[in-house]
């Protein structure tokens, strides 16, 4: 099976799995998965990937809250992002939301309305410790 580009957006590893869902996938509920996920289609709900990276394409319109280790956009999320490693917006993305990361990158272009929270390490490692921060906020 062929992906619809050559050019990968995901930063996994070569040769680790993933899953695409299409452009022209419709699909609500919750989302959890043990491999890299990339979402083309629509997706509205709840996504749950703490060891694995959720990658939102050009063509992605997700409404969900998301906590993955890794989470790039490129497409449009409205919604809290938790990330355990880092958050990156790209060019093209569009967030409407509250951002928690270890890092957190935005590209000039990209659009963001929300807050970040840079998450530190405590030492713990629990991937739960990064979605609820002391300091979080939801900013309404």
């Amino acid at each position: 099976m062929s992906e619809p580009t050559a050019k990968s957006t995901s930063p996994s590893a070569a040769g680790s799995p993933h899953t695409l869902l299409g452009r022209t996938v419709v699909v609500q509920g919750q989302l959890s998965s043990g491999e890299d996920l990339q979402i083309e289609g629509q997706f509205e709900g709840n996504v749950n990937l703490d060891d694995h990276c959720l990658t939102v394409g050009t063509e992605g319109r997700v409404k969900a809250e998301i906590r993955a280790r890794q989470v790039v956009i490129l497409g449009s999320v409205t919604g809290n992002v938790a990330a355990r490693e880092k958050i990156e917006i790209r060019r093209t993305g569009h967030v409407v939301g509250d951002l928690v990361a270890g890092t957190v990158a935005i590209e000039e272009g990209a659009y963001f309305k929300g807050s970040i929270d840079i998450a530190r390490d405590n030492g713990s490692g629990a991937p739960g410790d990064v979605a609820t921060p002391s300091t979080f906020s939801t900013g309404a």
